[in-house]
């Protein structure tokens, strides 16, 4: 991603908030504040927002299951299909 027109200072932020607000909803490109010349934070549309945290989710549940490749902890589809039909049976 470039980041040209994407980074703006945080005075910038303060006196434009409502501005910024729209133009991030409207384009859904993230905007990067700068306090005293350093990125500080990240102004983002809700659907961003959304799509990034289901993609952490997904990214983190990949982790894990690499993890628990490595360490052995596998079952063929017939066992975790017979677990997960039992635990559903359980309920």
């Amino acid at each position: 991603m470039r980041l040209g027109r994407s980074v703006k200072s945080i005075t910038y932020l303060k006196t434009h908030t409502a501005d910024v607000v729209r133009d991030v909803a409207e384009d859904g490109r993230p905007l990067v504040i700068t306090q005293n010349g350093e990125a500080c934070a990240v102004v983002m549309d809700v659907a961003t927002f959304d799509r990034w945290r289901e993609a952490m989710t997904l990214l983190k549940l990949l982790s894990l299951s690499e993890a628990e490749a490595s360490a052995g902890r596998t079952a063929t589809d017939d066992e975790a299909f017979a677990r997960a039909l039992a635990a559903a049976e359980a309920e």
